[in-house]
């Protein structure tokens, strides 16, 4: 009979003590209270993704032509970066200073390859930027929605 109560007595202290933790969602989840104020988990941190075109603007960008690509940056200003140039794949981190609307990204390919971007967005789904590839090449990047 002792035996048992001392394991609900341990049960007891172990829970009072972890009932004063809480629990920091990962990802894009976080804790909202619900209308009888328990915590619920949602997953409401929106992300929207733009088209980005990016346009040659040195010769070694020429033969690469037009290159279309995505960049998807949620509300906290993290996101990632897409795009396919040359039929490689490149993608990489986008973050964006939610202060000032810059924003950069790094994309890299299998090969090695890989991508530099810096943007200013100038409304919510406009923007602008140049992106600068390990080969020397240069592109004017338009973003929009």
């Amino acid at each position: 009979m002792m035996k048992n109560s001392i394991k609900i007595l341990g049960a007891l202290l172990i829970g009072s003590a972890l009932s004063a933790c809480y629990v920091v969602p990962a990802g894009n989840a976080r804790v909202v209270t619900s209308a009888n104020g328990t915590p619920a988990a949602t997953n409401s941190v929106s992300s929207h993704t733009l088209n980005a075109r990016l346009y040659p603007s040195n010769a070694e960008a020429q033969r690469f032509g037009g290159v279309h690509g995505t960049v998807t940056v949620d509300q906290a200003g993290h996101g990632r970066l897409n795009a396919v140039i040359g039929g490689e794949s490149f993608s990489g981190d986008a973050t964006r200073d939610l202060n000032s609307r810059r924003g950069t990204g790094n994309a890299s390919a299998p090969s090695g390859r890989y991508i530099s971007c810096d943007y200013t967005m100038h409304s919510a789904t406009l923007g602008k930027g140049e992106c600068k590839m390990s080969t020397g090449a240069i592109f004017e990047m338009h973003i929009s929605k």
